[in-house]
């Protein structure tokens, strides 16, 4: 999504010159969210999920199915795993995450699965059939998503998780109960405060072995435990690589000596930046719009400069985007805004929590956040809270 975004902004802000696009995907760019519940449920294919090909982008080189191993940033060169060499004037590092998986003496069994890719839900549709004991590491919105969809399907759902509740880190102790409730009631099963030791079976996974000692019985095993940025590929080249690529408010790329590289900038889920709007401290951001907000930030700065115009202002200019995401969970539907994590206080502003209701989330009694079941159009009449203070 984050390359396509950023073809589609370069050419808004009037680069006409030639724009090749790698990824390791052999599928047009396509939107993820419905990975984890209409893709799974067989209800939508890649060309429903696909987006559209706009007429400014259709001259795009796009290189799929092919991976970008190295890059020479002080010669302006990527290295693909095919030894093709692209030479750039500009890099725009787009390349997202890949899902942590569970280190096990026995990791090699069918039946093991994550959902990050469409090839990822595919696989795992296959196996979500009625009456399949599924069990899914990890309460997360993933995790829950999945949860949810498979319960629907017609499976047998155990989720396990280290934390106290579903969902708490972003959510808070009040909502991420509600959340667990509501799953409870669709017959899913919890083990919390718990996590998985070991995977039982030959060929294929038949139970899990959780660090409690119980023994659950398993068909179906799925890791949402979490992502790491795809970095690997930009080592040697001296750039801040801790959790994702480190930019300015340009989204250039920092060196680990507080330089910027002028022509390599990041985007998407991979960036890690910081928002004056918050705490101004450099943080990857795994919301929807962020690869959006940052594509048309870079698309912007980059057209300038290779037109050779005066980007200075540009790039004194604020990158303050307004985090927001939403999760479909059977009747649940869940919107929020900001970065709910940072609140160090939470208040029921409208509604009950067992029917519709909005959360707000507050940072020394300031609004860091927002989030409602339901009452969607209340949740965003707060987007305004969330502003560049002087």
């Amino acid at each position: 999504m984050g390359g396509l975004r950023a073809a589609e902004a370069l050419r808004r802000f009037g680069y006409l010159g030639p724009i090749t696009a790698i990824g390791d995907e052999p599928y047009a760019p396509y939107n993820r969210p419905p990975l984890s519940k209409d893709v799974l449920k067989g209800e939508v294919s890649h060309e429903a999920v696909a987006f559209p090909q706009r007429p400014a982008t259709a001259d795009v080189n796009w290189v799929l199915g092919t991976r970008v191993v190295s890059a020479d940033v002080v010669n302006s060169t990527v290295t693909d795993d095919t030894g093709l060499v692209h030479p750039f004037s500009a890099l725009i590092v787009a390349t997202g995450l890949r899902p942590k998986r569970l280190q096990v003496s026995n990791g090699d069994l069918a039946g093991r699965h994550a959902v990050r890719t469409l090839d990822d839900a595919m696989a795992l549709r296959a196996e979500l059939v009625p009456g399949a004991n599924v069990v899914i590491l990890g309460a997360g919105f993933i995790g829950c998503e999945v949860a949810a969809t498979a319960r629907l399907l017609g499976c047998s759902v155990t989720v396990v998780a280290p934390g106290s509740h579903p969902i708490n880190r972003p959510l808070g102790r009040m909502l991420a109960a509600e959340i667990k409730r509501r799953h409870e009631a669709q017959g899913v099963q919890f083990r919390m405060k718990t996590t998985v030791e070991d995977l039982l079976g030959e060929d294929r996974v038949s139970g899990v072995i959780l660090d409690s000692g119980e023994v659950l019985p398993c068909d179906v095993f799925i890791e949402a435990i979490g992502s790491h940025a795809n970095t690997e590929w930009l080592e040697g080249n001296e750039l801040d690589l801790t959790d994702g690529v480190l930019t300015d408010a340009a989204l250039r790329a920092v060196r680990t000596d507080g330089s910027v590289v002028e022509n390599v900038y990041a985007i998407g889920d991979v960036a890690r930046f910081a928002n004056p709007i918050f705490d101004d401290v450099p943080r990857r951001v795994e919301h929807w719009n962020i690869p959006t907000d940052s594509a048309k930030r870079v698309g912007q700065v980059l057209a300038a400069q290779l037109a050779g115009e005066d980007a200075s202002a540009l790039l004194a200019e604020a990158f303050a985007p307004i985090p927001s995401f939403w999760s479909d969970q059977y009747d649940i539907h869940l919107l929020a805004f900001g970065l709910l994590g940072l609140a160090d206080e939470i208040k029921l502003l409208h509604g009950e929590i067992e029917g519709d209701c909005v959360f707000g989330y507050y940072r020394e009694s300031r609004m860091v956040g927002v989030a409602g079941i339901g009452m969607r159009s209340t949740v965003q009449g707060y987007r305004s809270e969330f502003k560049l203070e002087g």
